[in-house]
């Protein structure tokens, strides 16, 4: 069987002068503001010239554009190779959702390749109506439009995937390293937020968040590490998940104690990880008196996380519903927003 790949993640400006038709994309999503398009698309070109200056003097202290394009490229050729060391015909293509290559691109690729199935496979481990169901609804209209031959499979989401998690707890282990002697450390897993009331809708992010950061801190082992659960890059007035990751590093500071910080919704380093996790949050920890701040990196290709995507990919194939780190829906039933709601085709 002849299998496309097809990974979903965010994209990021390849240039200063793309970061404000970027920000334009990103907020023209109706996943990110839920208003119809007549009154979102004005409102998202409003949102992006605003935030365009801040957001170009981010990218200007990463060397002017976002590394997750490269990041992603060498996730799908670690995995290409993956499958390949598996006697599996598959080849790797990447859709981004804000930035190139997008949806459409990918759509025609995959078209030229001609599998006989696509799995689209999500680079948020964390389901969320925000980002694995707007790639999907996206990747879904460019792929009618292009004609993407073959079956449609599906990994819906994998929070404690033994192979993501394995990988995350050896990053952390690294950086265990460190930690000087005399000194109390805190481990905090910081997520991407999210709006409470997306959460409040039935998205289950913030649930598989926490079940992520449970999954991680027994495969640790460490019974004297404390540890806690943040989020990070709040945007706009409303009310979002709590608690920051700002409040929690100023709290750690008046207690005198060090910092670890682990990214976990995140699995490639990108603006949000080298800016504000490595520039911001380390300033903000110095100046809090954080004793001790380090920084986990995120799992890009390790070995543990690729091997767990390759057979997410193979469970995929033969199964004609999502997959999930478990043998079917893992979410709670209240959350009406599950990824697994649907059939595949």
């Amino acid at each position: 069987m002849k299998i496309a790949v097809v990974l979903f993640n965010l994209g990021g400006p390849d240039s200063l002068s793309s970061v404000e038709p970027f920000l334009r994309n990103l907020f023209s999503d109706p996943a990110i503001i839920p208003l119809p398009a007549w009154l979102r698309a004005p409102l998202a070109r409003w949102i992006a010239a605003r935030r365009a200056p801040v957001a170009r003097e981010i990218y200007r202290r990463i060397g002017g554009r976002s590394p997750l394009l490269k990041e992603t490229q060498a996730q799908a050729a670690s995995l290409e190779r993956a499958l390949g060391g598996r006697d599996v015909e598959a080849k790797v293509f990447v859709a981004m959702r804000a930035w190139h290559p997008r949806s459409d691109n990918a759509a025609r690729a995959v078209v030229e390749y001609a599998p006989d199935c696509t799995v689209l496979l999500p680079l948020y481990p964390q389901f969320s109506t925000t980002t694995s169901a707007s790639s999907l609804d996206d990747w879904r209209q460019s792929a009618a439009t292009a004609g993407v031959p073959g079956k449609e499979r599906r990994v819906c989401c994998y929070p404690w995937d033994r192979g993501f998690v394995t990988a995350a707890a050896q990053e952390i282990r690294t950086i265990l390293q460190q930690r000087r002697p005399g000194t109390t450390y805190r481990l905090l897993f910081s997520a991407h937020g999210l709006p409470q009331r997306t959460v409040a809708a039935g998205d289950p992010y913030q649930w598989q968040i926490e079940r992520t950061a449970e999954a991680i801190v027994r495969n640790l082992a460490l019974d004297d590490l404390e540890w806690g659960v943040c989020y990070q890059s709040r945007v706009g007035p409303q009310k979002w998940l709590e608690p920051t990751t700002d409040s929690e590093l100023r709290r750690a500071g008046t207690e005198k104690c060090g910092v670890i910080l682990a990214p976990i919704s995140f699995v490639s380093e990108h603006s949000e990880t080298l800016v504000e996790l490595d520039m911001d949050y380390a300033k903000l920890a110095a100046d809090c008196g954080v004793s001790h701040y380090l920084r986990a990196s995120t799992v890009r290709t390790r070995a543990d996380f690729i091997d767990g995507l390759a057979d997410l990919v193979l469970r995929a194939v033969v199964s004609e519903r999502p997959v999930t780190c478990n043998a079917g829906r893992i979410c709670p039933a209240r959350f009406a927003k599950c990824g697994m709601q649907e059939t595949t085709g």
